[in-house]
């Protein structure tokens, strides 16, 4: 069985969460049938949006960090729960030895193969929105999709930081209505394109709210699957 690589700390609950799914999502009757995984949880990685923003320090070096060290740690194939970090795809592979799955590509095969005629509605960071991760693939598969206004925009980085520094606690009303706006200008399925975003998706609930294509727990099948290990019955990804 392969073992997998986990660059982690963006942030730490979604690290969290990725292992919990990959672990949910593992047929086995024993240890020794789920995959092997090591984290490298590198809280130092700055912050990727104000990078992008230009405002901010270069996460690259820290994130090639990680990725070697997963490397030489021994990791078959590496993972990375952040879709923003997906910026910098091409500067991690072009440093390392082994592959690294890309969340965006695996979402968007899922929207491919399930939703190509529904207008998709990207929720993200304010770096994968205007750094185009999402945009430029959706484009290129001609599906069409909407970001969020300026001010919609606003909100769902508000509850992202606040998920960030641990805060539950929040008022949704805002939220709701920007789901409310984008579903009135045609969305018709939502990408769930952050992954404290997948961590607030299970906190609210808000599968009753949105339909959604989550790409963390997309990102956590595959893996799974890559590994050789066995995905649970219940659960379905599309491989393409």
């Amino acid at each position: 069985m392969k073992t997998i690589g986990i660059i982690g700390g963006m942030g730490p609950l979604a690290t969290v969460k990725l292992f919990e799914k990959i672990v949910l999502n593992t047929s086995a009757s024993s240890d020794q049938e789920h995959p092997p995984i090591l984290i490298d949880n590198n809280t130092k990685i700055p912050d990727r949006t104000n990078f992008i923003l230009k405002k901010g320090e270069d996460p690259r070096p820290e994130l090639i960090k990680s990725a070697k060290r997963l490397e030489i740690s021994g990791a078959d194939f590496l993972i990375m729960p952040c879709n923003n970090a997906h910026y910098f795809y091409e500067d991690i592979i072009s440093n390392i030895n082994i592959p690294l799955l890309n969340m965006i590509e695996i979402a968007v095969d899922e929207i491919k193969v399930n939703y190509r005629n529904k207008k998709v509605g990207i929720l993200g960071t304010d770096g994968t929105i205007y750094g185009g991760v999402y945009q430029n693939l959706l484009e290129r598969e001609n599906i069409d999709f909407l970001i969020p206004s300026n001010s919609g925009q606003k909100v769902f980085m508000k509850l992202i930081y606040s998920i960030k520094k641990g805060k539950y606690d929040n008022n949704l009303a805002d939220i709701f209505s920007e789901f409310t706006n984008l579903k009135n200008k045609g969305v018709e399925i939502f990408i769930v394109g952050c992954t404290e975003l997948s961590v607030a998706v299970e906190i609210y609930n808000l599968k009753e709210r949105i339909e959604i294509v989550d790409s963390l727990d997309l990102l956590a099948k595959r893996a799974i699957i890559e590994s050789g290990a066995n995905l649970n019955k219940n659960d379905r990804l599309n491989m393409i």
